[in-house]
């Protein structure tokens, strides 16, 4: 009996793989900037990106990332800030962090070049299980699974698996049925298959089940209702954080910057002084190094992140002539027409785009008290 049930679901995972990669050859996509090559770094910096993003957002910013470090060598020997320049705009700045010291390890300890072993490679800075089976695939044609947020919605709609991905025993059912159904011909094209179906048909909304390839034992399909599965995050409150940009301009009409610490949001990129709206901007600025004379505050805008919306103001500051803020490792002055090869925060990068040669339209101003 219990062999039978093992040749049942040996069976049941050749047909999946066959039917996928039968559809894939036909309909699949083969023409994506990372697929020109499958080399290890390609394929690293691709599934990097992909993370959180969507394709049509990544290949603008891949094509000119290997067009700036074409190979492990480049990255390694490039400045922190040169690379978060180059990611502008993509969020999630960590992923270029990680890249950054991955990079600078292999070429300290492989000699530029990527380990094959799912072991090693996990053990590199933001590369977990799935980006690591990834590699091992498309790269070196290893056996390996992968479970992205793609994958995962495609094996949880086939097995109707109805819980979040994020709880531990969902995440281990679905790595069970990943391996599994991982097939050791044609790995690499079966891993770019099964993420095009997530993302071309089986999509998370509005799935195209009608030409879905495996629809005919999807247990999804068959209740009539695909787009409940898999469950979805339990909802919390979203905090909502508060800040002040606050934005001094120098005679030459050049803006300060500062270089975030390195680890935290937007660890290591350039941005505006900021202080709480219930600080004392004239006591923030005197802690920087110069004396403030008024002030105009601008509209409030809003950003974003996955867990938390920070609402942010930028404040105009007059300064005293005399003041005394300079150049350093951690602060710049910029023009914000043409700012320097930096790292940019989105709102940093859209206030730059805004100021010009202009100071932001006030909504008031307030003198220092004297």
């Amino acid at each position: 009996m219990a062999e039978r049930t093992r040749r049942k679901r040996t069976a049941t995972a050749a047909d999946f793989s066959a039917r996928l990669l039968a559809w894939f050859d036909c309909h699949g996509r083969h023409d994506l900037p990372w697929q020109r090559e499958r080399s290890p770094y390609r394929v690293w910096l691709s599934e990097i990106m992909l993370q959180q993003t969507q394709v049509g957002t990544v290949i603008p910013y891949f094509e000119r990332f290997v067009a700036a470090f074409p190979d492990v060598a480049a990255l390694a020997a490039a400045p922190i800030d040169s690379v978060l320049h180059h990611w502008t705009g993509l969020g999630y700045y960590a992923r270029a962090r990680n890249l950054h010291r991955t990079a600078r390890l292999l070429a300290a300890q492989y000699g530029g070049q990527f380990p094959a072993a799912l072991d090693e490679l996990t053990a590199l800075p933001g590369i977990g299980r799935s980006t690591a089976g990834a590699i091992a695939a498309i790269a070196f044609g290893r056996r390996a699974a992968i479970l992205d947020g793609n994958v995962k919605r495609v094996l949880a709609r086939h097995g109707a698996i109805a819980g979040w991905p994020g709880q531990t025993d969902i995440s281990r059912a679905l790595w069970e049925i990943a391996e599994r159904f991982t097939p050791t011909e044609r790995v690499a094209d079966y891993t770019q298959a099964i993420m095009d179906l997530g993302a071309t048909l089986c999509t998370r909304t509005r799935p195209a089940c009608d030409r879905c390839p495996v629809r005919a034992d999807c247990r999804a399909h068959a209740t009539g209702v695909p787009e409940q599965y898999p469950g979805r995050k339990p909802k919390a409150a979203t905090p909502i954080r508060a800040i002040l940009f606050l934005i001094l301009r120098n005679p030459a009409g050049a803006v300060l910057l500062e270089q975030r610490p390195p680890t935290g949001i937007w660890g290591g990129l350039w941005s505006f002084p900021e202080c709480a709206p219930e600080a004392d901007i004239a006591s923030r600025c005197d802690a920087l190094g110069y004396r403030a004379l008024g002030w105009q505050a601008g509209a409030a805008r809003r950003h974003v992140f996955s867990h938390y919306r920070l609402d942010y103001t930028p404040v105009e500051v007059t300064v005293a002539p005399d003041f005394a803020v300079a150049d350093g490792d951690t602060r710049r002055w910029v023009l914000p027409a043409s700012p320097d090869a930096l790292g940019l925060s989105a709102p940093v990068k859209a206030l730059l785009a805004e100021l010009g040669d202009a100071p932001v339209a006030p909504a008031k101003t307030v003198p220092r008290q004297p």
